[in-house]
């Protein structure tokens, strides 16, 4: 009997089996991909970085998304929030930058408003939001989509320079965008910014 076949065939099956091993492994190596969220890296660019900096105003946020200005009464003076809707791969986001007033700016929308500390907050109309669009923006909360992968956004912006443990879950530290994104388990509730100079030690 003539073995040669029979090895040939032997052979023939074990390159097929390995071809076969090899392709699925690459399979599973693609379908475990974490790809980055391109909207985030895109507010990283027009949001993140200007905050970062002290140079985002009012306009550059509303040219991003549009929104409304809601004035909120407090007992250690009033702020003022520009809130919007953003849309992005990982679902709807909610955005919420405070702008930077004096304490006379202050007092002035609230007489002109006719509010008093207590009082429920109130949106504002669209004219303010053009006159006040040269105004600084004094940090900046995006509220994740629920179920967003923190890992996503690892592959977003990169890893954080600094993990803290914090009551509530983790919160990853990114200096140099004046960045921290809070965690809950392994899904992001929410990223706050400020200008990084605020991450500067004081002397």
């Amino acid at each position: 009997m003539n073995k040669a076949p029979l090895k040939a065939q032997h052979w023939l099956v074990f390159v097929v089996v390995a071809v076969l091993f090899f392709a699925w492994g690459a399979w599973l190596m693609r379908s475990g991909e974490v790809h980055p969220l391109a909207n985030l890296q895109q507010w990283r660019d027009v949001l993140l970085q200007p905050l970062a900096e002290d140079e985002l105003t009012l306009g550059d946020v509303q040219a991003v998304a549009p929104g409304e200005l809601w004035l909120e009464p407090r007992l250690d003076g009033a702020r003022l929030f520009y809130r919007a809707s953003l849309e992005g791969e990982g679902g709807g986001w909610l955005l919420e930058a405070e702008l930077r007033l004096s304490l006379e700016q202050r007092d002035s929308l609230m007489v002109a408003q006719g509010l008093q500390t207590g009082d429920a907050e109130l949106a504002l109309g669209q004219s303010l939001i053009d006159q006040m669009a040269g105004f600084s923006i004094a940090s900046l909360n995006l509220s994740a989509p629920q179920a967003l992968a923190s890992e996503r956004v690892a592959a977003s912006l990169g890893q954080p320079r600094l993990s803290l443990e914090l009551a509530d879950g983790q919160a990853w530290v990114y200096p140099q965008w004046g960045l921290t994104v809070h965690l809950r388990g392994d899904d992001v509730a929410l990223l706050h910014a400020v200008p990084k100079g605020a991450f500067a030690p004081h002397r």
